[in-house]
This record gives structure tokens, sequence and C-alpha cells, in this order.
């Protein structure tokens, strides 16, 4: 079996990869590196076959979908304030690039596309945990965007008969993901300030809740979806989280007690486009899918403080040796 993951460089692209590849897939990406990173996979280099290019490029996407028998589609200009100032280009890539995804797929007939969705397009609809089956009330433009992929992969899986199943990530968090763009997830950003003895910056109150999710998490809940029985292929929507929200407080409880620290946040003011609480229910992926998540939250955050701990005395060493060498 063949795979292609779109955005196979990024974060969780490139974790997607690494379970392919365990499980003995042949494995192709597509990532034109805007935000994906050689470096994420650079162990598995002469495993994949790569190819730079960009989803708004229907050619590119047409050469590297051939062959495939799966296709994730991970590929995306993420977050909500990129979003709110750059709405025409989330527009451009989030949308039109998943349609030239799923042209291509449906072109060279390939058996199932898993797109990554996102718990955002819930927006501030009422009622918590979230529902697959519940209305959707997107605030920002980058939640409107992963919405109206969505329903392109919907339509594509009624009117072209093609296998594809959307998953609703809720805030994901693990190694890799990068801390130092100025849309970067909260959790990376705690944790660098931390290490590094500086307070982490709040947005709101703290008091707002999310469904942190681990990446390995995530990436069984993907190759769940991959071999989801085909009634389950027919459009469907899953929610992908722990169902276990936490705080924002909270979470930085957790980080200072496992870093032994007690560093407290600096606040500012809440930022346009968030939503205040968000939960998942997971039983529809429990039911249809089998997903149950493995890695819970103090487990997750450990494994991610002890990646940029690494990345921190790595860094040190090489300035170290450089400084020597000088």
């Amino acid at each position: 079996m063949k795979a292609l993951v779109t955005g196979g460089a990024g974060f969780v692209g490139s974790h997607l990869v690494d379970g392919l590849l365990d499980r003995g897939f042949a494995v192709s990406v597509l990532d034109n590196l805007s935000t994906g990173r050689r470096e994420n996979l650079a162990h598995v280099a002469t495993d994949v076959e790569f190819f730079e290019g960009d989803i708004r490029d229907g050619d590119a996407v047409s050469r590297a979908v051939s062959g495939a028998d799966i296709v994730y589609h991970e590929a995306a200009l993420p977050s909500v304030p990129r979003s709110i100032d750059a709405p025409l280009t989330t527009n451009e890539v989030n949308v039109l690039g998943t349609l030239n995804v799923l042209t291509a797929a449906r072109d060279a007939e390939v058996q199932r596309v898993v797109y990554a969705s996102s718990s955002s397009v819930y927006g501030d609809s009422p009622g918590l945990p979230r529902r697959e089956g519940q209305a959707v009330a997107p605030i920002s433009p980058y939640a409107v965007s992963k919405l109206a992929a969505e329903h392109y992969c919907t339509s594509f899986a009624r009117v072209y008969g093609m296998q594809t199943i959307a998953l609703r990530y809720f805030n994901i968090f693990g190694p890799r993901q990068d801390p130092q763009s100025q849309y970067a997830a909260a959790i990376p950003r705690f944790i660098t300030k931390m290490l590094a003895g500086e307070q982490p910056v709040v947005y709101g109150d703290g008091l707002q809740s999310r469904d942190f999710t681990f990446i390995e998490n995530v990436v069984q809940c993907n190759m769940l979806a991959a071999a989801a029985p085909d009634e389950f292929a027919d459009g469907a929507l899953f929610n992908c989280a722990t169902a276990q929200p936490q705080t924002i407080q909270a979470i930085l409880a957790i980080l200072n007690e496992a870093m032994g620290t007690e560093i407290e946040p600096s606040f500012e003011a809440a930022r346009a486009g968030d939503v205040h609480a968000s939960s998942a229910d997971i039983t529809l992926a429990h039911e249809r899918l089998g997903y149950s998540p493995t890695v819970d939250i103090a487990e997750g955050l450990s494994r991610t403080i002890e990646h940029y701990r690494q990345l921190a005395d790595d860094r040190d060493g090489r300035s170290l040796l450089e400084s020597a060498a000088e």
C-alpha cells in the first residue's frame, strides 16, 4: 500500500509519516516547506519519496497523488490569528488546495482520502461537549475554510462515490511543533518560555478550556480512519480528541509541577476569533473507528517537555562547541 501525506514535513504530517512507515506503507510526501521543515523527516529521508510543491498547484498535486492508494491531507495554512491577518491566502490554501487534492485523488482513483479538519468549525455553537451532528458556527476565516473543505469532502463522496473521512482535530500538541512562529500553538510556546525561565503569555483570563490532544493519539485516529469499513467513509466526520478538557491555567500548573518550577504567566487581552470553551465527545470515533486515546494530558506534556529540553540542551552544546572553536 502506498500513502501520500500532504503537509508531510509539518508537525502532524511528519508524525503520520512515521506511523505509516512503522506499519509497512510506502510513503510519499507533498510539502511546500512554508511551515513544514525537512528536519522533521531527516530520520526517514531515504525511506520517503518527497515532492516539493504547493497544494494550490494542481499539476504538482496530480504528480504527487499518482500511484497512491490513500491520501492523508494534512497540508493547510493553520492558525486562527494568521487567518484574521490573511483571510484570502487562508482560503486559497485551505479551500482551493483541498479541492485540488480531492480532484487529483478522484482522477487517480485513490481508494480513500482522510482529511485533517479542525474543532474550530464548531465555533461558539451552544452545547458541550462538541458532537459531530450539532450545528456549527465558525468564527474565524480559518474555521470557515476548514468547514468549507469538509463540505467538499462530503460532496466528493456523494457525487463521485469517493471514500472520504474528515477528522476534527482538537488542539494537538507534541514534539516537532514549532514554538517560534508568531502563530505558534500555546503548549510549545509555554514550554519553551518556561524552560528559559521566562513567563508564558496567556491571552485572556486563562480559564478558557481546550481538549488538548497528544500527537500519538492523532496518529492512531488517522490509521483507524484509513482502515475503517467502507460504510463509515462516505464523507463522515469524526472528532479526534481525548474528551478530557483542561483550562489554560490547569495546563500551566501541570507544566510547573513537571518542570519543578513556579512560574506565573503574564496576561494579555483575549484574541479575536478564539472560542472560550471547547471539548469533544469521541463516542462516534470510538464506536465506528475503534478509537481510544492512549496518551493522557500529563504523559503527553511530560514527553513534550523532554523533547524541547533536549532541543535546548543540543543548542547549548552546539553553542559551547562553536565558542570553543573560535
